[in-house]
C-alpha cells in the first residue's frame, strides 16, 4: 500500500493542477488549470485453516486498486490589468454572463443616474 500511495503522490503534484505558465508576445500569461481526482482502496482477509486438507497456516486473500482522473477546467489569463478564467466546458454562456454582469450593471446605473439628473433639471 505504501508503494502505491507514493507512486500516486509522485504523479499528482501541484504542477498537474496548475500547469506551467506560458507568456504570449503581448505580455499576457496563460496558465492551464485542471481538476485532479484520485482514489485508492485495499483490503484483505485471513481464512480459517482447512485441517482436512492439511493446511498449517492461515491462507490470505487480498487486493488493491487505484485510479487517477485529470480533467481540464480552463485557462487562467493574466494580462492588461485583468485576470480572466476561460473555461473549457461547453457551458460558457453562463460564465461569460458572469464576467460581463458587473460592467453591465455599472452601465445601467450610469444610465439611471443620468436620466434622473436630466429629469431633475427639467422640472426646475
Amino acid at each position: 500500500m505504501k508503494t502505491a500511495m507514493e507512486s500516486i503522490k509522485d504523479m499528482v503534484d501541484v504542477n498537474t493542477i496548475v500547469g506551467d505558465p506560458v507568456e504570449t508576445p503581448d505580455g499576457s500569461v496563460i496558465m492551464p488549470i485542471s481538476r485532479v481526482s484520485f482514489g485508492f482502496a485495499a483490503g484483505g482477509s485471513e481464512f480459517e485453516p482447512n485441517k482436512a486438507h492439511g493446511d498449517e497456516g492461515f491462507p490470505f486473500g487480498g487486493g488493491s486498486g487505484a485510479g487517477v482522473s485529470i480533467q481540464p477546467v480552463g485557462f487562467l489569463v493574466v494580462g492588461g490589468g485583468n485576470i480572466r478564467l476561460l473555461p473549457v466546458d461547453t457551458n460558457t454562456i453562463v460564465d461569460r454572463l458572469m464576467d460581463v454582469a458587473p460592467t453591465l450593471l455599472n452601465q445601467i446605473q450610469n444610465m439611471v443616474r443620468s436620466t434622473n439628473g436630466n429629469a431633475a433639471t427639467l422640472t426646475n
